[in-house]
């Protein structure tokens, strides 16, 4: 009989210190937690290759984090944060001008009232929306991607203390991102650089990609105490049929499907769960769509034998999401060897891969 696991189970005490504030100074320079054999290895991340075999397949995610925080003003003079949680699909013209954002106001701006973002641009209001109506939907006075670009800053978790500059820029990036719209970074992906990539070919090891745009309700607390009173973010994200392609000759040659990042596998698993839904015979349902699936332990994976990932915050969606894919007591004993050898934690800390339980 399975057990039951409440949110109190992936809790742990974290040192503050450990909480990473800037990126090592080299991508692969970081940490890798060994934790594919029974005792972990602590590891550079430029090992990485070794660690693979000739014929895997990595998938990574291929989203751009963009410029998302603005700060602006209501026409009363009050001042206004705004986090971008979406650009919304181009319209006529093929501008796209209206985001899904969250706003931070003293008051809270009404319908057709406008706002000065940057003392830049100006943003309609058009109501309220999204899940229980907490998000503002608005439209820009111009190109939303361009204008973030220019006027936005790099919207960085909220456990990271100082405000945004150059480094964060070009380090909250991954080196191949290339579809603008994630508002958090594949944080697992921040580590490789064009070395480890040239190694993992010399290796033998394909790559492939995905696209999610990681959306803000990334970093959401759960704040119920049963897990399946616990409602999931929506996301967008897309799997290519070249590689859907990949994954299914890969598989077929005996290869092992490598996912970087709790992103890359919540999509793969997602177009797996819905192929299998579909009774198609596909692995992968190809294409676009909106995802909320919530890995816990418990849940079938169809796809991914490996998992490249950082380290996470207490009682996340994502402890609960390793632990289905790693084991539970596994996992936290890996988060113990990593706190007691001050591995550091989070979008800008180290990385740890794990190996699909049974």
């Amino acid at each position: 009989m399975s057990r039951s696991y409440t949110v109190a189970d992936f809790d742990f005490d974290l040192p503050p210190e450990l909480i990473a504030q800037h990126p090592a100074a080299e991508r692969s320079a970081s940490r890798l937690l060994d934790g594919l054999g029974a005792t972990p290895v602590d590891r550079v991340f430029r090992e990485l290759p070794a660690l693979l075999q000739p014929g895997d397949l990595l998938v990574f995610n291929n989203t751009q984090v963009i410029k998302a925080r603005l700060y602006g003003h209501k026409a009363s003079g009050g001042g206004v944060e705004g986090l971008v949680e979406r650009v919304l699909p181009a319209g006529d013209g093929g501008v796209a001008r209206e985001v899904w954002m969250h706003l931070r106001a003293s008051k809270s701006p009404k319908p057709g009232s406008r706002v000065r973002f940057a003392e830049a641009f100006d943003a309609e209001v058009l109501g309220r929306c999204g899940p229980d109506n907490g998000l503002f939907h608005l439209r820009f006075d111009g190109d939303a991607f361009a204008l973030l670009q220019r006027h936005g800053h790099v919207p960085l978790p909220p456990y990271i203390a100082h405000a945004d500059d150059a480094d964060d820029e070009r380090r909250y990036q991954t080196v191949f991102a290339k579809e603008p719209g994630a508002v958090a970074a594949p944080t697992a992906a921040l580590h490789f650089d064009e070395g480890v990539l040239t190694a993992l070919a010399a290796r033998g090891v394909a790559t492939a990609h995905v696209t999610l745009h990681v959306g803000a309700g990334t970093f959401q607390p759960v704040r119920v105490e049963q897990i399946a009173d616990h409602k999931m973010h929506s996301e967008w994200c897309q799997v290519p049929a070249e590689t859907a392609q990949r994954i299914a000759a890969t598989r077929a040659a005996g290869g092992r499907i490598v996912a970087v990042g709790t992103t890359t596998l919540r999509t793969l698993e997602s177009a797996a769960l819905a192929a299998h839904q579909a009774g198609t015979g596909e692995l992968l349902q190809v294409g676009a769509r909106e995802t909320d699936i919530f890995i816990t332990p418990g849940f079938e994976f169809r796809v991914v034998d490996r998992l490249l990932t950082n380290f996470h915050l207490p009682k996340s969606t994502l402890m609960m999401l390793v632990s289905a894919f790693a084991g539970y007591e596994p996992v936290m004993a890996l988060y113990r060897h990593a706190i007691a050898q001050r591995y550091r934690f989070f979008s800008y800390g180290d990385a740890m891969l794990l190996a699909r339980q049974g």
